[in-house]
């Protein structure tokens, strides 16, 4: 079907190519991914700006023996079609099938396994220095985006890297955007780097001239080893030459022959190296160039037009959130909402239009997100910080330290708690129970619906003096209550005396569903439902367990410091004697539907109520 894309098996053949092949193989590899990623669903608009900088890297470097470090790795689908795993890009972030990002167990061109922002350069300079202390030569290459340098993490790697001897290179991919634009400093920095081209012009020009006689080569060497003299003249001060990078563009990635020749120089240039490459997100497909927020990770869609990735989505809890949040800064003038870069993902792009002095974009910072929220709420006001649930887990010390410590009014909107399915072990939002639940001051909330999630985020804003944790899933599940979120009350929802659920959250809707199942066999169990999860209202659970003598806790989180944990030590305490099961996740979660982690951990309505059943049969 695709003319040179299917002689490629390793990144060998593409180094076999001339120009005009390698044209061409850019071309198919961006149909390949369009059609391929529409039946899938992933990460397309990335992808689709990196085709001729990867393909670049390959020819320039030697995979695997050379290292190359992704930074979050949503963007390595390329890599991965030139490395021998196009064919099975049909099982892309299915269950058993090709991962979404790097995976070392994938394969051996992948060296680190990436997801998280801001983290290439770390890694990278720990790589090269092994390579160093074990007296060997390969190169050691980080990518990293414009947007993961709002990342505290990045500056931090840079700054020790920019002190060593030893070679590393970082290949910035300029595209000025994340998932959503760029914000802050070092985007506006680097837009004014990106519009300079008199020092390229006159950059080349002069070593064009240097370079026909040995005079003129002597004098090009001493420029170079005096770190580029003329650029100094020509361009203010550089951060990254005054971090201690020799830096080297900017250069349209999107012309394979200049950044092959950028890429060489780097190669061949000694100490730190940044390679600045400027790319368009969406490259080649105009819904994904015109609209690259909405095609950053997307859904199956029809390639043709790429029309339902823009369009208006079902309801969910983001969208909720966001509308619940809008009305409350009418009521409440206090009100203020922060995101790290996921101002559409958190359903807060009404929010932001509509009021941009109560609405700050930190980037992707979200320790940064946490303590300025801390800012705010001892200064009077409330900060609502909208964040998944697997990137809070980057700002727990700020959580502890600046935050609860001080007993401070901040509420923490957890989007995508629980598992989130197919992008994998790195973003299932598992943690964040039981790193807020063992956190002095804390209340965490678990809505179960649509309702709950309004009613809750009111309760947050207007009620809680201290700090307050609301986490809620991706989407839309909702289960069906006889009754309305109460603070502080554990509700019983279903009545029965052969054995006693607690359900956290939506999977209330799991419980309740198990619970009608067990009662068409004559079996009847009490539902508890946790919308308050901490702290934790224990007079209900008790007298349930009493009357039973049969307990099972499901959690859609981790089991070690979880709520269910949490319910056993205080039974214990009490002395109350039952049997106790307790279902949450003892192992990092792998991509998979929703319904299958359920299934596979026994939390889906027919695993809990096979456990109903089995002690009455």
């Amino acid at each position: 079907m695709y003319e040179i894309l299917d002689t490629i098996n390793s990144p060998a053949d593409v180094k076999a190519l001339n120009s005009d092949q390698l044209v061409q193989l850019a071309a198919e590899i961006r149909a390949f991914l369009i059609e391929s990623v529409s039946k899938t669903g992933g990460h397309l608009a990335s992808n689709l700006g990196v085709v001729e900088l990867t393909l670049a890297l390959h020819r320039v470097f030697n995979l695997p023996e050379d290292k190359l470090v992704f930074d979050v790795g949503h963007q390595s689908y390329i890599h991965k079609i030139i490395t021998g795993r196009k064919n099975r890009f049909d099982t892309l972030r299915r269950e058993g099938g090709l991962a979404g990002f790097p995976k070392t167990a994938e394969s051996e061109y992948d060296c680190f396994n990436t997801g998280h922002s801001s983290t290439s350069v770390s890694a990278a300079l720990g790589i090269a220095r092994a390579r160093d202390l074990a007296k060997e030569t390969h190169h050691v290459i980080a990518l990293i985006g414009d947007g993961a340098l709002t990342g505290g993490l990045a500056y931090e790697a840079l700054c020790d890297a920019g002190r060593e001897s030893g070679n590393l290179i970082v290949v910035l991919n300029d595209n000025q955007m994340s998932i959503s634009d760029n914000v802050g400093g070092m985007s506006e920095y680097l837009s004014k780097i990106r519009t300079q081209p008199s020092y390229l012009h006159a950059k080349s020009k002069t070593e064009q001239i240097l370079s026909k006689n040995a005079v003129g080569k002597g004098v090009a060497a001493a420029l170079r080893a005096t770190k580029n003299a003329i650029k100094k003249v020509l361009l203010p001060a550089n951060i990254f030459d005054e971090l201690g990078f020799t830096y080297l563009g900017p250069v349209d990635g999107h012309n394979l022959e200049k950044t092959e020749m950028m890429l060489r120089r780097a190669k061949q240039t000694p100490g730190p190296v940044l390679v600045h490459i400027c790319t368009v997100k969406g490259k080649g497909y105009a819904p994904a160039e015109n609209a690259p927020q909405y095609f950053h990770g997307v859904s199956k869609f029809d390639s043709a037009d790429g029309e339902a990735c823009t369009k208006q989505k079902k309801q969910d809890y983001s969208a909720v959130f966001g509308e619940s949040l809008s009305r409350l800064v009418q009521e409440d003038k206090r009100v203020v909402a922060i995101s790290p870069a996921m101002t559409l993902g958190s359903g807060l792009g009404a929010f932001a239009a509509q009021y941009p002095d109560r609405f700050f974009d930190v980037g992707i910072a979200e320790a940064h997100a946490v303590t300025s929220a801390a800012g705010l709420a001892i200064s009077g006001k409330v900060p609502v910080v909208s964040v998944y649930s697997s990137f809070l887990q980057r700002a727990y010390d700020q959580i502890i330290h600046d935050v609860a410590m001080q007993n401070l009014h901040v509420v923490f909107a957890i989007d995508r708690a629980g598992v989130v399915g197919a992008d994998g072990e790195t973003h299932q939002g598992v943690f964040d129970i039981a790193f807020m639940r063992h956190t002095p001051n804390m209340t965490v909330l678990a809505p179960c619906n649509f309702e709950d999630m309004d009613a809750m985020l009111r309760y947050a804003v207007q009620a809680v003096d201290g700090p307050v944790a609301l986490r809620y899933p991706r989407g839309n599940v909702q289960a069906k209550l006889p009754c309305v979120f109460r603070a502080g009350v554990t509700d019983c929802v279903r009545e029965g005396d052969a054995a006693t659920v607690v359900a956290v959250g939506t999977l209330a809707h799991e419980a309740i569903l198990a619970a009608e199942q067990a009662a068409q066999q004559g079996i009847q169990a009490d539902v508890l439902v946790l919308r308050q999860v901490w702290p934790l209202e224990t007079e209900v659970i008790l007298k349930s367990v009493r009357k039973t003598k049969r307990l099972l806790v499901v959690e859609d989180g981790v089991r070690a410091g979880g709520i269910g944990e949490a319910i056993g030590s205080i039974l214990a305490a009490q002395g109350v004697q039952a049997e106790f099961v307790h279902r949450g996740y003892d192992a990092f979660v792998t991509q998979a539907e929703v319904s299958s982690v359920y299934r596979r951990f026994g939390m889906d309505a027919k695993g809990i109520a096979e456990w109903i059943c089995e002690g009455k049969s």
